[in-house]
């Protein structure tokens, strides 16, 4: 296995596939629609614009096993060095530490960035990913009670939250 710095040409189809697969069988996406290739274009297009990296786990056979990622935590300037993370792994490779190398990865790029929050926003029932997340050091900083309604039930919405070192010299404006 290696890490990999995902592209849309070789691996829009593998993230839309996990994507699809979290948005169809868990509440790990609070989304209720398959998305379609064509949307992972602005997808990418957008962590581009924003500097953001998309980072990708491949087998030896150059199979995506997996995918961590961030972007924009609010729009407002004053945010600019707190970002919210995802990461997914296919179903096929769960339970076998792929999520911890992604997001040890991760977040040594937003360390690399001079990122200072990195944010979860996680399904309150998700024990693997809440202790995924608590494995890396993130903190419980709050849940939204009921804040999504999917698969007929309602769902809370906890927050994690790991603040980094960085940056070195922060400034405003």
């Amino acid at each position: 296995m290696h890490i990999t710095d995902c592209t849309h040409k070789r691996h829009a189809e593998s993230i839309l596939g996990i994507l699809n697969e979290a948005i169809e069988t868990s509440t790990a996406i609070y989304d209720y629609t398959p998305r379609p290739l064509s949307s992972m274009e602005g997808w990418f297009r957008s962590k581009k614009a924003g500097g953001f990296p998309v980072i990708g786990l491949e087998s030896e056979e150059s199979q995506l096993l997996g995918f961590a990622c961030y972007g924009t935590f609010r729009g407002w300037p004053a945010f600019k060095y707190t970002v919210e993370h995802s990461v997914y792994v296919h179903r096929d490779h769960r339970g076998q530490g792929l999520g911890l190398k992604l997001m040890q990865e991760l977040i040594a790029v937003a360390k690399a960035q001079e990122r200072h929050v990195l944010i979860g926003g996680v399904d309150a029932a998700n024990k693997s990913s809440i202790s995924l997340h608590r494995k890396l050091g993130f903190v419980h900083a709050g849940t939204i009670k009921q804040a999504g309604f999917k698969f007929g039930r309602w769902l809370d919405l906890a927050f994690y939250q790991l603040t980094l070192e960085t940056p070195s010299a922060p400034i405003d404006g």
